[in-house]
């Protein structure tokens, strides 16, 4: 018995001195660690309050002379100004060095070698002024006059042009380059130049889109920009566009869901009817149409953000979002919540200051993170109730102002009689508010 524990008392000696190292190896015993020592929390930093912007939209009349550029540099740095949106496309027609698109005619008789953004972009920069690229997007032709360059997209593409619901059973089967068919177009916008401000582009066009888009990166890669603005990035209203491009890409989009026997008897019935499909479902078709701006949008933002990344991406869009998105078909709302914009520019250009208060306030809940920069039309007010619009963008917490424009703001009129508008609103913010200029709490 005895032998036996000792034989079994010695295997399991051997047994333990081959299982030990190997668990000394996989885990060995852990060193107590060094005694706790606490360190006193250092608070994070407070952001530093963003600067308020305090911005112009500068109309491409002023751009038209480097004696004028210099003199609008010159008064907004005098006037407290910090950014310029200065207009470089404004019917389709290019106030800058571009491959894209005819000079400006304005420009005609000053020196080809004068370039209205790079001298705005040398002069406000030298002077601390940031400069953003103000580009119309759908607008391209005014009702008073046609441009008289042939190179011009109004007789070069024809085709882009956006078609009113009156003539476009008209139209429908008429070549678009066919005299008739540009002076249908410009005869019914001379007739209701109540309702349409000119000849708009298509946004549902794929050659439209491509065309703009290039033009934003031209300007994008071209010149040390600060920002880029939106301006007409929306349809005329309700009435339009029903060109033939339009009706055909919604047809095509619709049959993909619509059974067997629903579209073939649609297409039969369209055959007669071209606004068939438009008219049949009026609500998708709406939805289309919001569709198709919101795709340039988000293009153009992602695209320029490649190249330029810091560029801020602005645009102005009506104030009213219900209106915007109902009648004019400008989601502007979804383009903030999806991230395409920096930020939004309501043109609430009213005189009455509650009415302005609200637009502005709700802006800024829908903001999603993203500036809000409120539109003030002093061609409508005096600089005392201009004053006053700014005050509310501070309590309301917009994050800065923009004045349409710097233009009407230096011509003597009934409601600027000195034409000294920037002077007079420069003084009552510094009266009112020191010398810190900041937006209160951002």
């Amino acid at each position: 018995m005895r032998r036996a524990v000792s034989i079994i008392g010695g295997y399991v000696l051997v047994l333990l001195s081959a299982f030990l190292p190997a668990q000394q190896t996989a885990a060995p015993s852990p060193t107590l660690p060094p005694p706790l020592v606490t360190q006193p929390q250092t608070p994070a930093p407070t952001p530093a309050p963003r600067p308020e912007v305090r911005a112009l939209w500068v109309v491409r009349h002023t751009m038209t002379s480097p004696d004028a550029v210099r003199d609008m540099v010159r008064r907004a740095k005098e006037n407290g100004f910090t950014d310029l949106i200065v207009q470089v496309r404004g019917r389709g027609d290019a106030y800058y060095d571009s491959q894209l698109e005819p000079r400006a005619e304005d420009l005609v008789g000053q020196p080809p070698g004068f370039d209205p953004l790079a001298l705005t972009l040398d002069e406000a920069h030298r002077v601390g002024i940031k400069v953003h690229a103000w580009i119309n997007i759908y607008l391209v032709a005014s009702f008073e006059s046609l441009p008289r360059n042939r190179s011009h997209l109004l007789y070069q593409h024809p085709e882009w042009l956006m078609v009113p619901r009156g003539l476009a059973s008209e139209l429908y089967g008429i070549e678009p380059r066919s005299q008739v068919y540009l002076n249908r177009l410009v005869e019914y916008t001379r007739e209701n130049q109540a309702d349409v401000e000119g000849l708009f582009i298509s946004p549902a066009h794929p050659a439209v889109k491509d065309n703009l888009y290039n033009l934003w990166l031209e300007v994008a890669q071209k010149y040390e920009v600060d920002g880029l603005h939106f301006d007409y990035v929306r349809y005329p209203n309700t009435n339009y566009d029903f060109s033939r491009t339009s009706l055909e890409r919604f047809r095509q989009e619709l049959e993909k869901n619509l059974a067997g026997e629903n579209r073939e008897f649609l297409s039969s019935a369209a055959d007669s009817d071209p606004l068939l499909f438009a008219t049949t479902f009026p609500d998708r078709y709406a939805q289309f149409q919001r569709q198709q701006v919101s795709e340039l949008v988000e293009r153009i933002y992602k695209g320029v953000k490649k190249v330029k990344p810091h560029a801020v991406i602005s645009a102005a869009v009506f104030a009213n979002d219900d209106d915007a998105l109902r009648t004019r078909f400008q989601d502007w709302k979804h383009w903030l919540r999806a991230g395409w914009l920096d930020a939004v520019c309501p043109m609430a250009y009213t005189p009455e200051t509650e009415s302005f208060r609200r637009l502005i306030a709700n802006a800024k809940t829908y903001a999603a993170g993203k500036q809000v920069w409120a539109g003030i039309g002093a061609f409508k007010q005096p600089a005392e109730s201009a004053l006053e619009k700014v005050r509310v963008t501070r309590e309301v917490g917009a994050q800065g102002f923009i004045l349409f424009s710097y233009d009407s703001s230096v011509k003597a009129s009934d409601l600027n009689p000195q034409g000294d508008y920037l002077e007079k609103l420069h003084a009552g913010l510094r009266d009112s508010a020191g010398v810190t200029i900041v937006a209160p709490g951002r």
